[in-house]
């Protein structure tokens, strides 16, 4: 993957965790971002996704009738989407890693 695929792909990142957050615009960068901080941020956004989807799937099995089946679906596969995508940046970023250590000096 480039260097500007990785960009878009943070700034998409940042762009859906501005939405979910529900800030109506993401955050104007400031120079330059803390990658760790960005990474926490994204890895904390998909945990809090699973949990909030967990949640939703236990309140539906014990039969709560304000939780709705596809509310229910549309949880879970937010939070499956957000795990995969969180695994294909760690994959990309490992291999940018291999690439950067197999580099001659």
């Amino acid at each position: 993957m480039s260097t500007m695929n990785i960009d878009q792909v943070l700034a998409q990142m940042r762009l859906m965790s501005a939405q979910a957050s529900g800030e109506t615009q993401p955050a104007k960068e400031t120079g330059q971002a803390d990658f760790g901080d960005l990474l926490k941020q994204s890895i904390d956004k998909v945990n809090e996704t699973q949990q909030d989807a967990g949640a939703l799937k236990k309140a539906f099995e014990m039969g709560e009738e304000n939780v709705n089946l596809a509310e229910v679906m549309a949880a879970i596969q937010k939070s499956s989407l957000s795990f995969e995508a969180m695994v294909q940046v760690r994959n990309k970023l490992v291999e940018a890693y291999k690439d950067v250590m197999n580099m001659p000096i």
